[in-house]
């Protein structure tokens, strides 16, 4: 296994001013293979698949902001065992990585944030921090020396199952289920409309949430809040808040600020199933406020 990385990890091309390795250029193909099943859409339109395509949009999308981001990544609450399991299970099937990676990932984000050792700063530009990063896996595994920080994670059996198999699920499994269920139609709408959609929303919030938007929170980073993205992403663009608490399920803390993945969590809280539910007192929120007096008369 790990020659086969090494392999794979090797340097075998030049171009656009960077050595490209058989995992970036495999990445940019499975990039490039999704965006053209978007461009046949139009072509293969039938309601099943849309709604398919919408369906799956929020499973996976839920995958990776309930269980990936907050409840992995932060451990923000807690799930029993077989929920925790099932949401971890979504977010594979957005084609994002095993949780193990992306969690790493992520918790290196938040340790570096917008300085030279982030995975995917914007400081290096907009395309970086958005796609760019992903297409260097030199640059993205070699800043860390490897997954050192997810070691809660690779003591269960079931994250290193998913870790070394993941592609088989996100693409072979739901691909073929998908196209047994309705054809190309639905492979086109349920992979390639859907993986897209998944995929820059929670990219956007890599480089939109780090460039466009409102600070309300010091942070000392480039965090922002971002409505739209908010919406498009689950709740995920209330980022400059989540930078401000880091810990809390509740991204969206204004009754204002839509936040869909906060209310699965506060149902399944509602529940009992979701416990040790963390999010920010009023007096933290206050502390932490740009502006300290705003923040007090709006409460």
């Amino acid at each position: 296994m790990g020659l086969l990385v090494n392999i794979v990890m090797m340097p075998c091309l030049e171009f656009w001013g960077r050595k490209w390795n058989l995992l970036d250029i495999a990445t940019a193909v499975v990039f490039f293979i999704l965006h053209c099943l978007c461009v046949m859409a139009p072509f293969h339109f039938t309601w099943p698949a849309f709604w398919v395509a919408c369906a799956l949009y929020l499973v996976t999308g839920f995958g990776v902001t309930l269980s990936f981001h907050r409840n992995l990544a932060h451990k923000s609450f807690r799930l029993p065992k077989w929920l925790e399991y099932l949401f971890a299970y979504f977010g594979v099937l957005s084609l994002q990585g095993s949780p193990i990676e992306w969690v790493s990932s992520h918790r290196y984000h938040h340790q570096f944030t917008d300085t030279e050792k982030d995975v995917h700063s914007p400081r290096q530009g907009f395309w970086f921090s958005h796609m760019g990063w992903i297409l260097d896996s030199g640059s993205r595994f070699g800043k860390y020396g490897g997954l050192k920080n997810v070691e809660d994670l690779k003591r269960q059996a079931f994250y290193m199952f998913l870790h070394r198999t993941y592609l088989l699920h996100s693409v072979v499994l739901l691909g073929s289920l998908l196209y047994a269920a309705g054809g190309v139609p639905f492979l086109v709408w349920g992979m390639g409309v859907r993986m897209v959609c998944v995929f820059h929303s929670t990219l956007l919030v890599n480089s939109a949430g780090h460039m466009w938007g409102e600070q309300v929170y010091h942070t000392g980073d480039m965090s922002r809040n971002n409505w739209w993205l908010g919406l498009f992403a689950l709740g995920e663009g209330w980022h400059n808040n989540h930078h401000a608490f880091d810990y809390s399920a509740r991204q969206g803390l204004e009754w204002w600020q839509i936040d869909f993945t906060w209310y699965v969590i506060r149902f399944f809280q509602l529940l009992g199933l979701a416990t040790d539910v963390k999010t920010p007192t009023e007096s933290q929120k206050r502390r932490k406020a740009l502006n300290s007096e705003m923040m007090a008369t709006s409460h």
